[in-house]
């Protein structure tokens, strides 16, 4: 300490440093002399532009007390100060760090999140106690190297950065156990992550990567690689060797098929949902006997292997949105199985209304049906068929047991009448016309409107929705995703039954100012259109409203009345260009957005 204040003596500008930042309010005395007791100082969201130097030299400098020689009590005696051990710094403005940061040598935390900063010093490498780093929510563009002798470094937390490489001797950081790098730049990441084999948790969302070095297995402390939304294709077969992993995240890749994990046998969790996996094979499932979530929506797979019931840990697993047709009746047999989401498949052997009442009367059914269960699940069940021009065949049995009304898949410009003509006197609750070259609604679903509840139009090329459509009073689902739609009719109103729309990847440009007059709404998905704004007064009338999906659209901004809108369960906004809420707060769920929204409404 002596050294220290004979330095600071013999520096001219030292005092008038220090007055200048005592002008500044955002650096309380107060909070000097508690860091300089406690070891730890928190100077979050104070507006700092800069980093105050007497902050740099808190463990240097005499304090301002001692200077006018005033009395001390035994609780303040700055020579027995304790040197920083905790730095917080997030939610400022700061542009750069000083290379200052070495003068608090003993430093073992250091958050700096959430501010402007485009670099880092080279001091950093310096701060060999380091044991946890958060520049996350930067604007870095590079690491320096000298971040790479920080040895003791157990945390470093990169994500929401502009990282377009890392070093490549990233792994001279043994002792990690901690790295995130979500949503970033990166295209690839460095071979020598090999050598990263104390790293328990890995995240890559967000990224570039075409693919993983198959080194990565080397990581044997491994237990929870997120590789979302990146543009993988195959997973290297080196990874079914990794046997701590536990988590598993691989949605919104390119993935044609899973991965097969044969030593995987921790693995807990498997999320490959929003990828073009068309086949779910026998090997993919059998060894993962940990296995209690197992997330495929968003895919295209067509069957569900018999060996699914081999997973007994099984609490939760997610099919919706594929192109599944039926099931093994032995899913029933799941004892664990919490929750079972099949919506959005082409079920021929079970009825929508089914489908509502939840998991366990699912299961409760499935497990009815083993006995009776004669065909192979593969085999298409009984049907009476009738030859059409098109060569498409009638399935009567869908018609009069699961009263269903069944044309997709057929790429057809127009419904042939000889399905409409079927139906006859038989009440169809459940019409699908998806994946065909439809550009209009059918007329004769008009024959259809006092029976119908569910009809699903997507995947086709429809313009317009027609006054007829309009007509069906029972209607209580409607799926027009992937068309062409750019508005929706008035008439729509008389829809009063409606509670669940899809309109995503349509071209919407403003929200439907119909949909705020069906007060029976509960769902709304308007994902991947390019609706620039909504209104929240009007939202806040829809009381049923439960779920609403804007997702990638073009949302300026948010309007904080929003967050009055408190029977919202889930409001997906991610993918639009506002700047707030900023990804933080979108991650910690709607019950935080709206919250976040409430606090910003003018009072």
């Amino acid at each position: 300490m002596a050294a220290a204040r004979r330095a600071r003596a013999g520096d001219p500008r030292a005092g008038f440093r220090r007055a200048a930042d005592e002008q500044s309010p955002a650096v309380p005395q107060g909070l000097i002399r508690a860091a300089r007791k406690s070891g730890q100082l928190n100077l979050a969201g104070r507006g700092l532009g800069e980093v105050p130097q007497h902050v740099w030299r808190i463990n240097l400098d005499t304090p301002e007390e001692a200077q006018h020689n005033l009395s001390f009590g035994a609780a303040d005696r700055w020579w027995e100060q304790t040197d920083l051990t905790k730095l917080i710094l997030a939610s400022n403005q700061l542009r750069c760090l000083s290379e200052d940061v070495r003068l608090l040598p003993a430093l073992s935390v250091l958050d700096v999140h959430d501010n402007q900063l485009t670099s880092l010093p080279s001091a950093l490498g310096q701060l060999e106690n380091l044991q946890k780093l958060d520049v996350s929510h930067n604007k870095l563009t590079s690491i320096p190297e000298e971040l790479l002798q920080l040895s003791h470094l157990k945390s470093l937390l990169l994500q929401h950065n502009e990282l377009s490489h890392l070093p490549d001797g990233f792994g001279q950081l043994v002792s990690l156990e901690e790295l995130d790098l979500s949503n970033n730049h990166l295209t690839d990441i460095p071979t020598s992550f090999a050598l990263l084999i104390n790293l328990v948790r890995l995240n890559l969302a967000c990224n570039q990567l075409r693919n993983l070095p198959a080194d990565i297995s080397a990581m044997k402390s491994l237990r929870q690689l997120d590789c979302t939304k990146n543009y993988l294709e195959n997973v290297p077969s080196e990874l079914a060797s990794m046997a701590s992993l536990e988590q598993l995240y691989l949605r919104k890749n390119k993935l044609r098929s899973l991965p097969e994990l044969p030593s995987c046998k921790l693995l807990k969790e498997l999320h490959a949902g929003e990828n073009q996996i068309e086949i779910l094979n026998a090997e993919n499932l059998k060894h993962l006997n940990s296995l209690s979530v197992l997330e495929l929506r968003d895919n295209k797979i067509k069957s569900v292997p018999d060996e699914i019931t081999l997973l007994q840990k099984l609490e939760r697993l997610d099919l919706a949105n594929n192109d599944i047709s039926r099931l093994p009746y032995t899913l029933g047999n799941l004892s664990q199985l919490k929750f079972l989401a099949l919506e959005g498949n082409p079920l021929r052997t079970i009825r929508r209304d089914l489908l509502q009442k939840g998991t366990q009367e699912l299961l409760k059914y499935l497990r009815s049906r083993i006995q009776d269960d004669t065909t192979s699940p593969n085999e298409e069940p009984p049907v009476t068929a009738m030859t059409l021009p098109s060569e498409s065949r009638i399935n009567m049995h869908a018609i009069t047991t699961l009263k269903l009304l069944e044309f997709s898949e057929k790429q057809a410009a127009v419904i042939p009448d000889d399905m409409f003509n079927a139906v006859r006197s038989n009440p169809v609750t459940t019409v699908n016309f998806s994946k065909n070259q439809l550009t209009a609604i059918p007329p004769r679903i008009v024959e259809l409107k006092d029976s119908v509840c569910d009809v699903n139009f997507g995947f086709n090329k429809i313009s317009s929705v027609s006054l007829e459509l309009c007509t069906l009073h029972k209607l209580t689902h409607l799926d027009i995703r992937n068309n062409v739609l750019t508005s929706l009719p008035e008439e729509m109103e008389a829809l009063t039954r409606l509670q669940v729309i899809n309109l995503s990847f349509n071209r919407f440009k403003v929200f439907p100012s119909v949909l705020y007059r069906i007060l029976t709404l509960e769902t709304i998905l308007l994902s991947n259109n390019q609706v620039g704004s909504v209104d929240p007064l009007q939202l806040k009338k829809m009381e049923q409203l439960g779920t609403l999906d804007l997702q990638n659209n073009d949302l300026l901004q948010v309007p904080p009345e929003l967050g009055n809108c408190e029977t919202l369960r889930t409001l997906l906004l991610e993918g639009n260009p506002f700047r707030t809420p900023r990804a933080a707060i979108l991650a910690k769920g709607t019950a935080a957005v709206l919250e976040y929204l409430r606090s910003r409404i003018p009072t």
